[in-house]
């Protein structure tokens, strides 16, 4: 494990500072995309039936989930499917190699996976002489610029069409003073399309994975795993064993879920079934654990594998908005990565659980309810009791206590706040050695008294007629 730590403030400061464009442009886009997901959902009389029963298949999933895995493998193997078994992300980026290695592969083209960006699978690749092409918009992006994705479902949304033009010129020859988005995406059409023909094999991810008929459903919105799936003689898909469910009729749950909730349209605009391979080619599966079974055995945070990656607790919270996937320094950010990214790493995320409003707006936007929220309290109270948490914070924590525990202490503290505060708020509040909380925030106007005060004044007083 890594003992260097993710310092999320410091990382969002980086991101606030560098302009007045990145950050507002970041906040109302996603913004943008929570009230197209409000719109659309509302449209749908039993939306929040669909979520409580979205809910219950994925927790009846997880609760049997060694007899569904089972029965997917069993039933993938009689479609022809090559399936294979990886414990962690090291296994799974072995046998990725080992099978194009035994088909001479040396370029590949991939679509989007959240599962393959938590096993670091494109540098190992790379390393051993394999030419991997992303054919995701976003991702691309993210490729050429050197970046992790920002965002489950839209990897580069911190980026602006200025960023992307400047970027597409250096690394493909565009035009650098058109910024026009219809522009910028068919230059890269039009350099991605080359490499589908010319790849030897290609890699998805998928959405879901039917135990019922051993097949698996990647959604899409350009259609580039079809069409890598449709050219290349192999398709590797990687499917993290929670991507369980029981039935395809499960399927109308969930597809009328995940798109509305992550972009706010109705569907994906491709939603592939794939049940085995072309006449002529491969297919396999490398069904992989990488921690799940772990957090499965965690009382507090195993629901959060019902997640389907949506990424609405990111597009509706405010601290993400703000700050920046990137900040978080993991392959998760937002609200399901403060849950997530600590049970592969206590130490390196855990200053993540702080980086919260507690507002509980994730909550409500899950469509499989995850308590999203209540998680990020628990993980808050694991860090406090393993000493987790910076110098600063646990001296502050016990400070509070004790002001909090004696009511003499906390009326004098509250006195001598106020005054601090009227005359001297520099010092307590926007100290930037002292108090990180205070950069980037300005505080209120003051009542002149507490309402404490206000009580003890007025309570013997005859109400008004």
């Amino acid at each position: 494990m890594s003992t260097t730590k993710v310092k999320v403030a410091e990382n969002a400061a980086k991101f606030i500072q560098q302009d007045d464009i990145h950050e507002k442009l970041h906040d109302q886009n996603l913004w943008n995309v929570r009230m197209r997901r409000d719109t659309v959902a509302s449209a749908i009389p039993e939306w929040e039936e669909l979520r409580t029963l979205a809910s219950r298949i994925k927790e009846h999933t997880l609760t049997h989930l060694d007899e569904y895995v089972l029965q997917f493998a069993d039933n993938a193997e009689k479609r022809g499917i090559k399936v294979h078994w990886a414990s962690t992300a090291e296994d799974h980026n072995r046998i990725v190699y080992e099978i194009l290695a035994s088909h001479q592969v040396k370029r590949l083209v991939k679509s989007k996976s959240m599962l393959q960006e938590e096993c670091h699978m494109a540098p190992y690749l790379e390393k051993r002489g394999i030419t991997l092409t992303e054919t995701d918009l976003g991702e691309r992006i993210q490729q050429l610029s050197g970046q992790d994705p920002s965002h489950i479902v839209m990897p580069a949304i911190h980026q602006t069409k200025e960023d992307i033009a400047k970027l597409f010129a250096e690394k493909i020859g565009t035009d650098p003073n058109k910024v026009d988005a219809n522009y910028l995406t068919e230059a890269m059409r039009n350099n991605a399309r080359p490499k589908f023909l010319e790849a030897e094999a290609t890699m998805t991810g998928a959405n879901f994975a039917i135990a019922e008929t051993g097949s698996f459903v990647v959604c899409t919105n350009e259609g580039n795993a079809d069409l890598g799936a449709a050219i290349a003689p192999l398709h590797i898909a990687s499917i993290g064993i929670e991507k369980m469910v029981p039935k395809v009729e499960d399927m109308g749950v969930f597809i009328r879920l995940l798109s509305r909730s992550a972009v706010g349209t109705a569907a994906t605009q491709y939603t592939s079934h794939f049940s085995g391979p072309r006449k002529g080619t491969e297919m396999h599966i490398i069904l992989t654990d990488h921690g799940r079974s772990h957090r499965l055995g965690l009382e507090d945070f195993w629901s959060s594998l019902k997640c389907i990656r949506c990424g609405a607790c990111m597009n509706t919270c405010p601290v993400y908005r703000r700050s920046g996937g990137l900040s978080y320094g993991a392959t998760y950010s937002g609200p399901i990565g403060i849950i997530l990214d600590p049970s592969y790493d206590e130490d390196k995320y855990s200053e993540l659980p702080f980086h919260s409003s507690l507002c509980g707006s994730c909550t409500e936007v899950c469509p499989v309810r995850i308590d999203i929220a209540e998680q990020i309290v628990k993980w808050r109270k694991v860090m406090s009791a393993k000493k987790k948490l910076p110098v600063g914070l646990r001296l502050a924590f016990g400070v509070t206590g004790t002001v909090f525990k004696y009511p003499w202490v906390f009326r004098t503290a509250e006195a001598a706040g106020k005054w601090a505060l009227k005359f001297a708020p520099d010092a307590l509040i926007y100290n930037k050695t002292l108090n990180a909380w205070g950069r980037q925030r300005k505080l209120p106007e003051f009542a002149d008294q507490t309402f404490r005060d206000w009580y003890l004044k007025n309570r013997n007083k005859e109400p008004k007629a």
